[in-house]
């Protein structure tokens, strides 16, 4: 009696995120101004990748990585749909690249504590960014407000969600 070899869905789902890393691994070491905000593999096989780059993303950009991933895969073993989308100015910021590309234009800064802050960003590295806003406030000596401008040093673990004001 011969035991026949079946593979469950969870490998097939490991086994073509695996790949698709892999080649997008390859596609980006080509075009290094380019990095991935997110990959998603759906149960259907969908694929949804996301892109940025430090010079914006190009039609071509999503194109050419779409069809190098397309053409690397075997729809004969897992059928399966891909979509390659540049991150758009609405959505969250995710990666510290994506701050260090936008220094000097306005968030909108949501923390964790439940408050958000508005402001120019200011500076960014690896391990957090710098936002200045100006803001009114009492005079330390007598009647009436002045405007101040503050700056404030934040952690990337203290951000909920960071969008960019257009």
């Amino acid at each position: 009696m011969q035991i026949k070899e079946t593979k469950s869905p969870l490998f097939f789902y490991m086994s073509l995120r695996l790949k698709v890393e892999n080649l997008l691994s390859e596609i980006l070491d080509e075009n290094p101004s380019l990095f991935l905000i997110e990959l998603k593999i759906g149960v259907d096989n969908s694929i949804n990748i996301v892109l940025d780059g430090d010079n914006g993303v190009t039609l071509n950009d999503c194109i050419k990585t779409s069809r190098f991933i397309e053409h690397q895969l075997d729809r004969d073993d897992k059928d399966f749909s891909i979509e390659v989308t540049s991150s758009g100015v609405g959505n969250p910021l995710k990666n510290s690249r994506q701050f260090l590309k936008n220094i000097g234009r306005k968030l909108k800064v949501e923390l964790l504590n439940g408050s958000s802050i508005q402001g120019l960003l200011d500076a960014a590295d690896d391990f957090g960014f710098t936002l200045k806003w100006k803001q009114r406030e009492p005079k330390p000596i007598g009647k009436g407000k002045r405007t101040v401008e503050k700056k404030e040093k934040l952690s990337y673990d203290e951000v909920v969600k960071t969008i960019v004001l257009v």
